[in-house]
């Protein structure tokens, strides 16, 4: 099968070479979106606590950086993604691009993302196993987090370790998904956000449904200020950031991305613990 890399949607605008502004920091930026599993135990350092308090404070350095580095499913991604930018692994684009998605991405696809995961799953699958995995990035998929949360967990295993609730949820809870808060109410929202579906082959995403997230715990909070209105993105069930246009376009396009590729291999991933 020929390898082909990913190209930026035809429909965007804004061309490769000028990123959406980011903050600053890198670090706290990805402790935003890192710490709502990690919580959970499900991955990095059992540090959560520490987390959120350098997160909501913005308190970065070398220990935030040094507990970056052990999320072992993150951290790959963000070092194959500084490579093909020459960037950092904590470059706020290099980070932004992991878990929003956007143009930079089409600098990462092809045989050198095909390489990678050979490097890091092949030990870990059957033959058959990693072919079905590594399709997905043959016919166009990136090393965005979704790529992970639709591809990888299903044949690596991770949904069959006993997550504790239903395949489909946990993928959907996993991903990194987009709504608009319709209520603020002392440490939770309500934000009206689109569930991920199933229709026995093929993953896509529903109406818009209300759901309860949390915005603050023990007085730390990922994202402050947050009002009836705001755009945020979602993870597991924390409010994580606040969306500017761009950064809602550009997630929007990378998870439909994302999912097109998972949806046109011949074995679907999801399949494999859906169906």
């Amino acid at each position: 099968m020929t390898v082909t890399p990913h190209r930026p949607d035809a429909t965007a605008t804004r061309p490769t070479a000028d990123p959406a502004p980011v903050e600053a920091d890198g670090a706290v930026l990805f402790g935003r979106y890192a710490l709502p599993p990690n919580e959970r135990g499900y991955c990095g350092p059992d540090r959560a606590s520490e987390l959120l308090e350098r997160v909501s404070e913005g308190a970065s350095g070398q220990e935030l950086e040094h507990v970056a580095q052990g999320f072992e499913g993150a951290w790959p991604y963000l070092e194959l993604i500084s490579e093909c930018l020459g960037r950092a692994p904590l470059d706020p684009l290099v980070v932004r691009t992991y878990w929003l998605g956007g143009p930079p991405l089409g600098r990462c696809g092809g045989a050198v993302f095909v390489d990678s995961l050979e490097t890091r799953f092949r030990p870990r699958l059957s033959r058959e196993e990693f072919e079905r995995l590594v399709e997905a990035a043959r016919v166009g998929a990136t090393p965005h987090h979704s790529f992970h949360v639709f591809a990888v967990y299903p044949w690596v295993g991770l949904l069959r370790g006993g997550y504790g609730r239903e395949p489909l949820e946990v993928l959907d809870r996993c991903r990194i998904r987009w709504g608009q808060v319709t209520a603020v109410t002392g440490d939770s929202a309500t934000v009206a956000s689109r569930p991920l579906t199933w229709n026995g082959r093929r993953l896509g995403l529903g109406a818009a449904v209300l759901e309860s997230v949390r915005v603050r715990r023990d007085g730390h909070a990922l994202v402050d200020g947050l009002a009836v209105g705001d755009v945020v993105s979602l993870h597991w069930d924390w409010v994580c950031d606040r969306l500017s246009p761009l950064d809602l376009a550009d997630l929007k396009r990378s998870t439909a991305h994302e999912l097109g590729a998972v949806n046109a291999c011949t074995y679907s991933a999801p399949a494999a613990v859906l169906s």
